[in-house]
């Protein structure tokens, strides 16, 4: 499972024109499932993510989590985190898990991360073309991986 991590100040995401997530400070997740991945990554990453200390202090030290701020998270699913591009100039995707696996273990994730912050994790919609907007804080960027 990889999630690449953006501090947001504002994000949203827009599908076929109807705004389906937005948050205001937070976290903006991109959601990588690969095949193979259970449990074990989930909740690894839930972890991670919910205690996770990339807000600012009042001493302008990154000590908080999102708990901490009481930030919102929206989680977009992106199955070209698993694209690889060493071979040619078209990405493959094989080690992306197929839809029928992904999906469940992507909603599952936002369940799991929304009871561990206290707070709905907003989403985009699975398997969709969707516009992702966003300010990023910082800019601070990170990519986990479990």
């Amino acid at each position: 499972m990889r999630v690449l991590v953006q501090r947001v100040s504002r994000a949203k995401v827009t599908v076929d024109g109807r705004v389906t997530g937005e948050i205001g400070p937070g976290l903006l997740l991109l959601v990588g499932i690969k095949q193979g991945d259970g449990e074990s990554e989930l909740d690894w990453m839930v972890h991670k993510l919910a205690n996770l200390r990339v807000f600012s202090d009042d001493e302008g030290k990154m000590n908080l989590s999102v708990q901490d701020t009481g930030g919102g998270v929206l989680a977009i699913s992106q199955f070209t985190l698993y694209g690889d591009a060493k071979k040619g100039n078209r990405p493959s995707y094989i080690e992306a898990a197929r839809p029928e696996t992904a999906e469940p273990l992507y909603e599952k994730f936002c369940e799991q991360l929304g009871a561990a912050i206290g707070k709905e994790v907003q989403r985009g919609v699975f398997g969709a073309h969707m516009d992702v907007e966003l300010v990023n804080d910082g800019p601070v960027t990170l990519m986990l991986e479990k």
